[in-house]
């Protein structure tokens, strides 16, 4: 893809990219680790599986407006996925053509959450009239890249924050990120032989001294077994809140996908194989052990 913006698609999602692996270390220590063992000569030679956002559920925000900037740019809403115990739904979306990722957006059921949850919530969110998507020139890659760092409501105080950390650690993520890149994922079976499974790539990664979601296991498998999931855990940012306080609290992180053949397709010789020859969308039990990598229980 190209940085430019003849082409938005191309130009927002690069833009966001590189923001966030200049604030997730975790990115470029693999990238170079990569590198230096000669696996690839670049990142852009590493394939994105795919990218995540997170959001609230509710009125003029969560996936019904976020999803607008990726339907507008020939992306397909797929399948739909529920996660009772935390509140959250979630679509994912096929791009227009395959050089660009997947995406997976998740908003949080707030009406689900408790009286005092749900106020701290709006109380913030509340001032928002309309869907901010809607002022967008989706057609302006700049446009879109900028509003995905925009501020859509105040900074949270860290007594607001830690209350909601206490009921919801997704909602405490949201409410000080926003609309922040939550992860991408680096596609293991697109890389060389020694490093395209997950038992590999996870042991090349811990040797560099990152540590890996343990959640369900270090890798969480599909019930077809066809799609396996890992990822790192969220390092700890310093981050300032509205009333002057601060604290370490989690950022984001970096997920990594092995999709393997499926079976009608396990004849073909290993040069023919395409995207379309491996295990499509996503599982709700990977997921939701996935969503944990920014949880306490994790980045303790």
């Amino acid at each position: 893809m190209q940085f430019n913006n003849q082409n938005p698609l191309a130009y927002f999602l690069t833009d966001l990219f590189e923001q966030y692996r200049r604030s997730v270390p975790d990115v470029n220590a693999i990238t170079q680790a990569l590198e230096d063992k000669g696996v690839i000569s670049s990142q852009s030679e590493i394939v994105n599986d795919h990218i995540a956002f997170r959001t609230l559920g509710v009125p003029h925000l969560g996936i019904k407006s976020f999803e607008k900037i990726f339907l507008h740019h020939g992306y397909t809403r797929m399948e739909n996925y529920f996660f009772a115990e935390k509140k959250l739904n979630a679509w994912w979306y096929a791009p227009p053509s395959p050089e660009y990722p997947r995406v997976f957006l998740s908003e949080l059921i707030v009406e689900q959450l408790s009286t005092s949850a749900q106020k701290i919530i709006h109380s913030y969110i509340d001032s928002i009239k309309a869907d901010p998507v809607d002022s967008l020139d989706l057609n302006d890659g700049k446009q879109i890249a900028a509003f995905l760092y925009q501020s859509l409501w105040e900074l949270p105080t860290l007594k607001d924050y830690a209350m909601l950390l206490n009921e919801s650690e997704y909602a405490a993520w949201v409410i000080y990120n926003r609309y922040y890149l939550n992860h991408y994922t680096i596609s293991v079976h697109d890389l060389k032989e020694g490093y395209n499974t997950l038992e590999t790539f996870n042991a090349f990664v811990e040797s560099l001294g990152i540590r890996l979601n343990d959640s369900g296991g270090k890798i969480k498998v599909s019930k077809d077994k066809l799609l396996r999931q890992s990822a790192t855990v969220a390092q700890k940012i310093h981050s300032q809140f509205a009333d002057g306080e601060s604290m370490l609290i989690a950022g984001s992180y970096v997920e990594f996908a092995e999709r393997n053949i499926l079976p009608q397709f396990n004849s073909l010789p290993p040069e023919q194989i395409k995207r379309e020859h491996r295990r499509e969308g996503f599982e709700t039990s990977n997921a939701d052990k996935i969503f944990e990598s920014t949880y306490t229980t994790q980045t303790k």
